[in-house]
């Protein structure tokens, strides 16, 4: 083989290998913007309906669960009863969630925000306190968990406190860790305090470093509200702006 034949072949290959790998990061993006269906994925498992709260058809990556049960297990052992309240959200669901509090169908505070925010961007500032905007929502990904109830007021009270406190103390030794913990100096941007969001970090990790290296604001969108998107920061703020032991 001659030295042009080898350059060739050499090109030839690069490219190949470029091509696998655009191909792997577009695969990995799509499961990080929620475009697809959990019942079709075979890392997803159903949650046992006596452990979720609704009565609806919940999924969470086969990882996530185990370490939910496991944790499940022991806070029983200590009086504290742990349910799932919302599991994996992919883009349509978060879609409908977001496009249904801005329409005012869904009262956010007592308020119809269609009727009682007329401006646009304040009305998706709003909206932001506690919902991510499809194609920015960790749920998408399978490892984060709404537990009991998401409410700040059900964790205001005797019960709620008691979970919260548990929670706390022990939900690291299952790789749980809170979310959105309150904003202050060490996390001054982002959706508001959720003491009822926690992930399971040894996945959660690598999906957020993955969607930091991946995800550019133009992929987020399609939803009501969506052109606010834009002088938002979403993915610093927003997706990126989140407990700094989660990190």
């Amino acid at each position: 083989m001659d030295l042009r034949q080898k350059k060739e072949n050499e090109e030839i290959e690069q490219r190949i290998l470029k091509a696998e790998q655009a191909l792997k990061e577009a695969k990995v993006k799509v499961y990080l913007l929620g475009k697809f269906d959990p019942a079709e994925r075979k890392d997803f498992a159903p949650v046992p309906e006596k452990y979720n709260i609704g009565g609806y058809k919940m999924y969470l990556r086969k990882e996530t669960l185990n370490a939910f049960l496991k944790m499940r297990e022991a806070a029983e052992a200590d009086g504290v009863e742990l349910k799932i309240a919302s599991a994996a959200r992919n883009f349509d669901y978060q879609k409908d969630l977001w496009n249904k509090k801005w329409t005012g169908y869904t009262i956010v505070d007592g308020e119809d925000l269609s009727k009682s925010i007329s401006d646009g961007r304040e009305r998706f500032k709003k909206i932001l306190e506690y919902s991510a905007v499809p194609s920015a929502s960790r749920h998408h990904w399978g490892t984060d968990i709404d537990i009991n109830n998401a409410n700040p007021k059900y964790f205001e009270g005797e019960t709620g406190g008691k979970v919260y406190d548990w929670l706390v103390k022990n939900a690291k030794d299952f790789g749980f860790c809170q979310t959105y913990n309150l904003k202050g100096e060490n996390r001054p941007t982002g959706h508001n305090e959720e003491k009822w969001h926690w992930s399971y970090l040894p996945l959660a990790r690598t999906f957020t470093e993955e969607y930091k290296n991946l995800v550019k604001e133009k992929d987020i969108s399609g939803f009501e509200g969506g052109e606010f998107v834009e002088g938002e920061d979403l993915i610093k703020n927003y997706v990126l702006s989140i407990n700094p032991d989660c990190l």
